[in-house]
């Protein structure tokens, strides 16, 4: 299965609306966000694509609207640490990595945010993958269940 992963969006509806649409055009089945999406609105402009999401919340998700959104609008939630299997693949989507947090080598992929740069590097046999700041672009990532790959699509503004 495809799974479209967006972080840091901070409330840039125009590139959410961009990176979802890209994830359209390639099927993807699921949507994971890492975090910062910054406002109930973002999330809603997100919500009418009808795709599952998946989702933590970021330093800049301070609006108690935004969390009760996300607990009861989400497939699946957590303000931390998400922990989910999809196609039998472990993974894992946090905010901010953590790289001595011993739980996240649990998983067999990890999704991050935070940093607003794409990254995708092993660690103790766990890939982890930031896809990049929306608020700066349409940066995301494709990840695919089926053979762990992912590919990344970065258009700076």
């Amino acid at each position: 299965m495809k799974i479209l992963i967006i972080s840091d969006s901070h409330g840039h509806i125009a590139n959410l609306k961009a990176a979802i649409e890209i994830g359209q055009k390639t099927d993807v089945r699921a949507i994971i966000h890492c975090g910062d999406w910054d406002n109930l609105e973002a999330f809603d402009a997100v919500l009418k694509y009808k795709i599952p999401i998946y989702t933590v919340l970021g330093n800049a998700d301070v609006d108690s609207d935004l969390e009760e959104a996300l607990k009861y609008e989400s497939k699946k939630y957590d303000s931390n640490l998400l922990s989910l299997e999809i196609d039998g693949v472990k993974i894992g989507v946090i905010h901010h990595v953590n790289f001595k947090d011993e739980r996240l080598f649990g998983f067999k992929i990890v999704f991050s945010g935070h940093y607003h740069s794409k990254e995708e590097k092993m660690v103790n046999f766990t890939k982890f993958i930031r896809p990049g700041a929306l608020i700066n672009g349409i940066n995301l990532a494709i990840y695919e269940t089926a053979n762990n790959e992912v590919e990344f699509i970065n258009e700076q503004i």
